[in-house]
């Protein structure tokens, strides 16, 4: 079935330790992607999301240009930041695991992503919503983000650990083959 991500109800947020002790968030302001995917059939889910690097927020902007120099994204050399999915499984009815491909600077490393279905609603149109959340945490250091501070007391300025959190509300689109007929009764109609 085709589904669309909702910009307006969707994010993509990271966040990591600061100095060990803080955690510092953000988001990407920027991306889109598609999605295919069966609720009777959700092992043949397939996502693909591009996200443009360059819109990156913290709300703090001196961090930001450092997350977007060639210390950490090097948002210049690498405006994209990719996911493909390579397999989806299910694991009951509301959670599953979607593993794929992320690229970052370049390198593409495989991740697993802990998928909730959040529930389902009707719009005022009458098309359908789902709402997904989806969860995983990276080592930055497997895509080059190397950069780092020593602490004096011990331990790192920035951790490697980084965690993702993905809100996902897709609206159900009308098929081609949906399309066509209503265009084609239509048609008998006028």
């Amino acid at each position: 079935m085709p589904w669309r991500f909702d910009p307006a109800h969707s994010s993509i947020e990271f966040s990591a330790k600061h100095m060990m002790i803080t955690t510092v968030r953000g988001r990407f302001k920027q991306w889109s992607g598609t999605i295919e995917f069966d609720e009777a059939h959700p092992e043949a889910t397939r996502v693909t999301v591009e996200i443009e690097a360059a819109s990156l927020d913290s709300d703090q902007p001196q961090r930001d240009a450092h997350l977007k120099s060639a210390d950490f994204l090097d948002v210049e050399h690498y405006p994209t930041i990719t996911f493909s999915s390579t397999r989806a499984e299910a694991l009951s009815d509301t959670t599953g695991k979607l593993y794929g491909d992320l690229t970052i600077r370049g390198v593409t490393r495989p991740v697993v992503l802990d998928v909730t279905l959040e529930g389902r609603s009707r719009d005022w149109q009458g098309k359908r919503r789902l709402g997904f959340t989806a969860t995983t945490s990276l080592n930055r250091k497997d895509w080059g983000l190397n950069w780092n501070v020593a602490l004096e007391a011990g331990g790192w300025l920035v951790s490697e650990r980084i965690d993702v959190h993905i809100e996902a509300q897709l609206i159900e689109e009308e098929s081609a083959a949906s399309q066509e007929s209503q265009t084609q009764a239509a048609g008998r109609q006028g």
